[in-house]
Protein backbone atom coordinates (compact mmCIF):
# COMPACT_ATOMS: atom_id res chain seq x y z
CA UNK A 1 0.00 0.00 0.00
CA UNK A 2 1.21 3.61 -1.01
CA UNK A 3 -0.07 6.66 0.53
CA UNK A 4 1.22 9.98 -0.20
CA UNK A 5 0.19 13.35 2.15
CA UNK A 6 -2.49 16.04 1.85
CA UNK A 7 -0.38 18.59 -0.37
CA UNK A 8 -1.73 21.81 2.18
CA UNK A 9 0.33 21.42 4.80
CA UNK A 10 2.00 23.55 7.25
CA UNK A 11 5.70 24.65 6.06
CA UNK A 12 7.45 24.51 9.79
CA UNK A 13 7.50 21.38 11.92
CA UNK A 14 7.43 24.29 14.80
CA UNK A 15 3.71 24.51 13.36
CA UNK A 16 3.24 20.80 13.60
CA UNK A 17 4.16 20.73 17.13
CA UNK A 18 2.89 22.87 19.44
CA UNK A 19 5.82 23.76 21.21
CA UNK A 20 9.22 22.20 20.17
CA UNK A 21 10.11 19.66 22.95
CA UNK A 22 13.78 19.76 23.89
CA UNK A 23 15.89 16.64 23.64
CA UNK A 24 15.08 14.22 26.05
CA UNK A 25 16.64 13.62 29.36
CA UNK A 26 20.06 11.67 28.81
CA UNK A 27 21.34 8.61 30.89
CA UNK A 28 24.41 6.19 30.20
CA UNK A 29 23.77 2.20 30.01
CA UNK A 30 26.84 -0.17 30.23
CA UNK A 31 26.38 -2.91 27.69
CA UNK A 32 28.72 -5.23 26.92
CA UNK A 33 30.43 -3.05 24.07
CA UNK A 34 31.07 -0.44 25.90
CA UNK A 35 28.74 2.64 27.23
CA UNK A 36 26.11 4.38 25.64
CA UNK A 37 24.21 7.61 26.24
CA UNK A 38 20.15 6.85 25.48
CA UNK A 39 17.39 9.69 25.46
CA UNK A 40 13.93 8.60 27.40
CA UNK A 41 11.09 10.04 26.47
CA UNK A 42 8.36 9.82 29.51
CA UNK A 43 5.34 7.99 28.37
CA UNK A 44 2.18 10.15 29.29
CA UNK A 45 0.57 6.59 29.74
CA UNK A 46 1.44 3.39 31.96
CA UNK A 47 0.62 1.07 29.54
CA UNK A 48 3.02 2.09 26.48
CA UNK A 49 4.77 -0.52 25.01
CA UNK A 50 8.68 -0.57 24.51
CA UNK A 51 10.07 1.58 21.13
CA UNK A 52 13.42 1.86 20.22
CA UNK A 53 14.62 4.29 17.75
CA UNK A 54 18.10 4.22 15.66
CA UNK A 55 19.76 7.10 14.18
CA UNK A 56 21.58 7.41 11.14
CA UNK A 57 25.72 8.16 10.14
CA UNK A 58 26.75 11.33 11.68
CA UNK A 59 23.54 11.45 14.06
CA UNK A 60 22.93 11.11 16.97
CA UNK A 61 19.26 10.23 19.53
CA UNK A 62 18.51 13.69 19.40
CA UNK A 63 17.06 13.06 15.30
CA UNK A 64 14.28 11.40 17.37
CA UNK A 65 13.02 14.15 19.91
CA UNK A 66 9.68 15.50 17.85
CA UNK A 67 8.66 11.84 16.71
CA UNK A 68 9.21 10.58 20.21
CA UNK A 69 7.13 13.38 21.59
CA UNK A 70 3.84 12.69 19.60
CA UNK A 71 4.19 9.03 20.00
CA UNK A 72 4.63 8.98 23.72
CA UNK A 73 0.75 8.12 24.28
CA UNK A 74 1.88 4.77 22.94
CA UNK A 75 5.28 4.20 23.26
CA UNK A 76 7.76 4.32 25.55
CA UNK A 77 10.61 5.35 23.53
CA UNK A 78 14.11 4.86 23.98
CA UNK A 79 16.83 6.20 21.32
CA UNK A 80 20.29 5.77 21.66
CA UNK A 81 23.40 7.19 20.25
CA UNK A 82 25.44 4.54 18.51
CA UNK A 83 29.05 4.29 19.36
CA UNK A 84 31.31 7.00 18.48
CA UNK A 85 28.53 9.60 17.85
CA UNK A 86 26.60 11.82 20.32
CA UNK A 87 27.53 11.01 24.04
CA UNK A 88 28.60 7.47 23.19
CA UNK A 89 32.27 7.12 23.29
CA UNK A 90 33.79 4.42 20.46
CA UNK A 91 33.00 0.83 21.21
CA UNK A 92 35.61 -1.39 22.86
CA UNK A 93 35.67 -3.57 19.95
CA UNK A 94 36.08 -1.02 17.06
CA UNK A 95 33.62 -2.80 15.23
CA UNK A 96 31.31 -0.18 14.17
CA UNK A 97 29.15 -2.73 11.25
CA UNK A 98 25.78 -2.64 11.11
CA UNK A 99 25.36 -6.27 12.57
CA UNK A 100 27.51 -5.36 15.54
CA UNK A 101 25.40 -2.42 16.31
CA UNK A 102 22.21 -4.47 15.94
CA UNK A 103 24.00 -6.92 18.64
CA UNK A 104 24.28 -4.30 21.12
CA UNK A 105 20.92 -2.86 20.36
CA UNK A 106 19.72 -6.19 21.30
CA UNK A 107 21.42 -6.35 24.62
CA UNK A 108 19.98 -2.99 24.91
CA UNK A 109 16.67 -3.91 24.64
CA UNK A 110 17.32 -7.14 26.84
CA UNK A 111 18.24 -4.91 29.28
CA UNK A 112 16.31 -1.51 29.17
CA UNK A 113 12.92 -3.70 28.75
CA UNK A 114 13.88 -6.97 29.75
CA UNK A 115 13.57 -8.78 26.81
CA UNK A 116 9.80 -7.20 25.69
CA UNK A 117 9.16 -6.72 21.89
CA UNK A 118 9.50 -3.27 20.59
CA UNK A 119 8.80 -1.31 18.02
CA UNK A 120 11.82 -0.55 15.98
CA UNK A 121 12.41 2.32 14.13
CA UNK A 122 15.76 3.38 12.06
CA UNK A 123 16.68 6.13 9.56
CA UNK A 124 19.29 5.60 7.48
CA UNK A 125 22.16 3.57 8.50
CA UNK A 126 19.88 3.09 11.53
CA UNK A 127 17.43 1.41 9.17
CA UNK A 128 20.50 -0.83 8.13
CA UNK A 129 20.92 -2.00 11.67
CA UNK A 130 17.28 -1.94 12.21
CA UNK A 131 16.86 -4.96 9.54
CA UNK A 132 19.71 -6.70 10.66
CA UNK A 133 18.28 -6.54 14.32
CA UNK A 134 14.40 -7.56 13.49
CA UNK A 135 16.25 -10.56 11.20
CA UNK A 136 18.13 -11.98 13.23
CA UNK A 137 16.51 -11.54 17.08
CA UNK A 138 12.65 -11.79 15.59
CA UNK A 139 11.48 -12.23 19.29
CA UNK A 140 12.68 -9.13 19.88
CA UNK A 141 10.92 -6.97 17.71
CA UNK A 142 6.87 -6.08 17.15
CA UNK A 143 7.32 -3.77 14.21
CA UNK A 144 9.45 -2.26 12.08
CA UNK A 145 9.70 1.11 10.86
CA UNK A 146 12.37 2.39 7.99
CA UNK A 147 12.42 5.68 7.20
CA UNK A 148 15.07 6.34 4.07
CA UNK A 149 16.94 3.01 5.02
CA UNK A 150 20.56 2.68 3.50
CA UNK A 151 19.59 -0.47 2.18
CA UNK A 152 21.71 -1.64 -1.27
CA UNK A 153 21.05 -0.50 -4.74
CA UNK A 154 23.68 -0.54 -7.55
CA UNK A 155 25.14 2.39 -8.67
CA UNK A 156 25.23 6.23 -6.88
CA UNK A 157 23.42 9.16 -7.32
CA UNK A 158 24.78 12.74 -7.85
CA UNK A 159 24.13 13.98 -4.49
CA UNK A 160 25.50 10.60 -2.51
CA UNK A 161 28.90 9.92 -5.04
CA UNK A 162 30.63 11.76 -2.22
CA UNK A 163 30.19 8.69 0.50
CA UNK A 164 31.68 5.81 -0.88
CA UNK A 165 35.48 8.40 -1.90
CA UNK A 166 34.78 8.82 2.02
CA UNK A 167 35.15 5.15 2.76
CA UNK A 168 38.29 4.48 0.99
CA UNK A 169 41.13 3.86 3.52
CA UNK A 170 43.41 6.72 3.73
CA UNK A 171 41.52 9.02 2.14
CA UNK A 172 38.34 9.36 3.74
CA UNK A 173 40.22 9.93 7.14
CA UNK A 174 42.32 12.88 4.94
CA UNK A 175 38.61 14.50 3.69
CA UNK A 176 36.82 13.92 7.06
CA UNK A 177 39.58 16.10 8.50
CA UNK A 178 39.41 18.63 6.71
CA UNK A 179 35.95 18.46 6.97
CA UNK A 180 36.19 19.28 10.65
CA UNK A 181 37.68 22.55 10.11
CA UNK A 182 34.78 23.93 8.42
CA UNK A 183 33.29 26.26 10.29
CA UNK A 184 30.25 24.74 12.84
CA UNK A 185 27.90 26.74 11.17
CA UNK A 186 28.66 25.60 7.84
CA UNK A 187 29.01 22.33 8.99
CA UNK A 188 25.25 22.79 10.10
CA UNK A 189 24.25 24.11 6.96
CA UNK A 190 25.33 21.71 4.44
CA UNK A 191 24.11 18.63 6.77
CA UNK A 192 20.70 20.44 6.20
CA UNK A 193 21.10 20.91 2.62
CA UNK A 194 21.65 17.27 1.85
CA UNK A 195 19.44 15.62 4.31
CA UNK A 196 16.32 18.49 3.70
CA UNK A 197 14.02 18.92 1.00
CA UNK A 198 13.56 22.36 2.33
CA UNK A 199 16.05 23.77 4.50
CA UNK A 200 14.08 26.84 5.03
CA UNK A 201 11.82 24.72 7.38
CA UNK A 202 14.15 24.01 10.13
CA UNK A 203 13.23 25.71 13.13
CA UNK A 204 15.87 27.92 14.42
CA UNK A 205 15.91 26.44 17.78
CA UNK A 206 17.10 23.07 16.03
CA UNK A 207 19.86 24.82 14.08
CA UNK A 208 21.52 26.32 17.35
CA UNK A 209 20.66 22.39 18.97
CA UNK A 210 22.75 21.32 16.39
CA UNK A 211 25.42 24.10 16.36
CA UNK A 212 25.97 23.45 19.63
CA UNK A 213 26.28 19.82 19.50
CA UNK A 214 28.80 19.89 16.66
CA UNK A 215 30.89 22.35 18.82
CA UNK A 216 30.84 20.17 21.44
CA UNK A 217 32.12 17.25 19.57
CA UNK A 218 34.83 18.54 17.96
CA UNK A 219 36.74 18.37 21.15
CA UNK A 220 36.47 14.48 21.42
CA UNK A 221 39.62 12.92 19.42
CA UNK A 222 37.72 9.97 17.71
CA UNK A 223 34.96 11.85 15.77
CA UNK A 224 36.31 11.63 12.57
CA UNK A 225 37.38 7.76 12.64
CA UNK A 226 33.77 6.80 14.08
CA UNK A 227 32.51 8.07 10.65
CA UNK A 228 34.63 6.87 8.82
CA UNK A 229 34.84 3.65 10.38
CA UNK A 230 30.67 3.40 10.11
CA UNK A 231 30.59 4.52 6.57
CA UNK A 232 33.11 1.52 6.04
CA UNK A 233 30.91 -0.82 7.26
CA UNK A 234 27.86 0.07 6.02
CA UNK A 235 29.16 0.37 2.49
CA UNK A 236 30.33 -3.33 3.02
CA UNK A 237 26.57 -4.17 3.13
CA UNK A 238 26.20 -2.92 -0.37
CA UNK A 239 29.17 -5.41 -1.46
CA UNK A 240 27.87 -8.37 0.30
CA UNK A 241 27.06 -11.19 -2.03
CA UNK A 242 26.08 -13.89 0.45
CA UNK A 243 22.48 -15.24 2.00
CA UNK A 244 23.37 -12.75 4.69
CA UNK A 245 22.73 -9.33 2.69
CA UNK A 246 20.35 -7.09 3.56
CA UNK A 247 17.70 -7.56 1.45
CA UNK A 248 17.60 -11.24 2.06
CA UNK A 249 17.17 -10.47 5.79
CA UNK A 250 14.58 -8.56 4.86
CA UNK A 251 12.60 -11.64 3.82
CA UNK A 252 13.06 -13.09 6.91
CA UNK A 253 11.13 -9.99 8.43
CA UNK A 254 7.55 -11.17 9.30
CA UNK A 255 6.53 -8.07 11.68
CA UNK A 256 4.27 -5.48 10.43
CA UNK A 257 6.60 -3.33 8.39
CA UNK A 258 6.69 0.61 7.83
CA UNK A 259 8.71 2.19 4.96
CA UNK A 260 9.12 5.74 4.67
CA UNK A 261 10.70 7.75 1.87
CA UNK A 262 11.10 11.29 0.78
CA UNK A 263 10.24 11.85 -2.66
CA UNK A 264 13.18 14.69 -2.59
CA UNK A 265 15.90 12.62 -0.61
CA UNK A 266 19.53 13.08 -2.07
CA UNK A 267 20.99 10.32 -0.33
CA UNK A 268 18.54 7.34 -0.32
CA UNK A 269 16.69 6.91 -3.71
CA UNK A 270 13.15 6.52 -2.84
CA UNK A 271 12.84 3.43 -5.87
CA UNK A 272 12.95 1.52 -3.13
CA UNK A 273 9.66 2.46 -1.92
CA UNK A 274 9.16 -0.15 -5.18
CA UNK A 275 10.26 -3.09 -2.51
CA UNK A 276 8.63 -6.63 -2.01
CA UNK A 277 11.58 -7.94 -0.23
CA UNK A 278 9.77 -7.30 2.88
CA UNK A 279 6.74 -10.08 3.93
CA UNK A 280 4.19 -7.63 5.80
CA UNK A 281 5.06 -4.13 4.41
CA UNK A 282 3.18 -0.99 4.20
CA UNK A 283 4.83 2.59 2.31
CA UNK A 284 4.35 6.13 2.57
CA UNK A 285 6.20 8.45 -0.10
CA UNK A 286 5.89 11.82 1.23
CA UNK A 287 6.57 14.71 -1.75
CA UNK A 288 7.89 17.20 0.41
CA UNK A 289 10.43 15.58 2.34
CA UNK A 290 14.10 14.51 2.70
CA UNK A 291 16.09 12.14 4.12
CA UNK A 292 15.29 12.35 7.41
CA UNK A 293 11.29 12.85 7.27
CA UNK A 294 11.40 12.37 11.26
CA UNK A 295 12.49 15.59 11.79
CA UNK A 296 10.77 17.09 8.77
CA UNK A 297 7.71 15.82 8.71
CA UNK A 298 7.03 14.02 12.09
CA UNK A 299 3.82 14.52 12.29
CA UNK A 300 2.93 12.50 9.18
CA UNK A 301 5.46 9.66 10.00
CA UNK A 302 3.55 9.17 13.70
CA UNK A 303 -0.32 9.24 11.75
CA UNK A 304 1.27 6.65 9.78
CA UNK A 305 2.70 4.36 12.01
CA UNK A 306 -0.51 4.59 13.76
CA UNK A 307 -2.42 4.00 11.14
CA UNK A 308 0.10 0.92 10.98
CA UNK A 309 -0.75 -0.04 14.07
CA UNK A 310 -4.53 1.12 15.47
CA UNK A 311 -5.29 1.10 18.31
Amino acid sequence: MTATPHPELPRKTADLLADLPAPWPRRDVVLSNGTFSLREARPASPDAAPALFVHGLGGAATNWTDLMALLRDRLDGVAPDLPGFGWSPPPRDGDYTPRRSAESMAELIETRFDGRPVHLFGNSMGGSIAVQLAARRPELVRSLTLISPALPKVGVRRTNVHLPVVSIPGVGQRLVKRYLEVDAHHRVKASVDINFADPSTVPEQRMHEAVEEIRRRDALPYVGDAFVQSLRGLMATYLDRTPERPWKLAERITVPTLLVYGRRDKLVDPIHAHTKAFPDVRVLVIPHAGHVAQIEQPVLVADAWRSLLPG
